[in-house]
């Protein structure tokens, strides 16, 4: 047994060099990994790349397990990849949300009170950026986590998409904030060219793409991490004050 490392609301361990297990770190996580044990099955031949597809393992305690997902995360991302991003992305977004609902896939609601109480007192400017979450679409089944953590490559291709986790009926725009707005232009471009972005759902990408660190800052009140919660408050006022992409 080898241990993998925790995220958020997991930790997880290699087993045999071929099976990851994972464990909820707090009890409110339990409904969401036993959701994946119901959706992922459906949803992984629907998609152009290997995905997790968990079986509870154990139900008291709760542990999950699936098949290792080969791969490294992508720290140098390529055109290739943001092609494969891109078809990858493209076919998750056109999955029936109503069948998704069968599953018990529904609206992931935003804590907005929570950043207007934790966050907005030290972030000048940001109630603009709140209030341009009221105007967004929640009518697409999303993975809700794109980043270089959960895309997984290796010899120029990917090769996978893990932690289904936070995946729920929202906005197309957040599974892109990452790549058009934080990841190198050849890959950005690829990925734009291959999901067909236009230029409003580039500037919804943007939104939140603006909103990721304010997440972390909450995470870091909830578990007492005042290192975590200075590091995303960094990234809000950095984020707020360049006001476009990077790019």
């Amino acid at each position: 047994m080898t241990y993998l490392g925790e995220g958020w609301d997991t930790t997880a361990v290699l087993v045999a060099g071929h099976w990851v297990e994972r464990r909820p770190r707090r009890p409110a996580v339990e409904p969401q990994l036993r959701r994946e044990t119901v959706v992922m099955p459906w949803l992984a031949p629907r998609l152009p790349l290997p995905v997790p597809i968990p079986v509870i393992a154990s139900g008291n305690p709760l542990v999950v397990r699936h098949e290792l997902v080969p791969g490294d995360e992508v720290t140098t991302p390529t055109a290739t990849q943001g092609r494969q991003l891109g078809e990858f992305l493209r076919a998750l977004h056109a999955a029936p949300v109503a069948e998704a609902g069968r599953r018990g896939v529904g609206p992931a609601a935003l804590p907005v009170q929570r950043f207007r109480e934790e966050v907005l007192p030290h972030a000048p400017g940001g109630e603009g950026l709140l209030a341009a979450l009221g105007g967004l679409p929640a009518d697409t089944l999303v993975h809700g986590d794109i980043g270089p953590e959960h895309v997984l490559g290796r010899d120029g291709v990917l090769t996978g998409v893990i932690d289904f986790g936070d995946l729920h009926v929202g906005d197309a725009a957040v599974d892109l904030a990452w790549a058009l707005h934080s990841a190198p232009p050849e890959f950005a471009d690829a990925v734009a060219s291959a999901y067909g972005v236009t230029d409003e759902l580039r500037e919804r990408a943007l939104v939140w793409h603006r909103l990721g660190p304010w997440h972390e800052v909450l995470h870091g009140n909830d578990v007492g991490d005042r290192r975590m919660a200075e590091v995303g408050l960094a990234g809000v006022l950095r984020r707020l004050r360049d006001g476009v992409s990077p790019r």
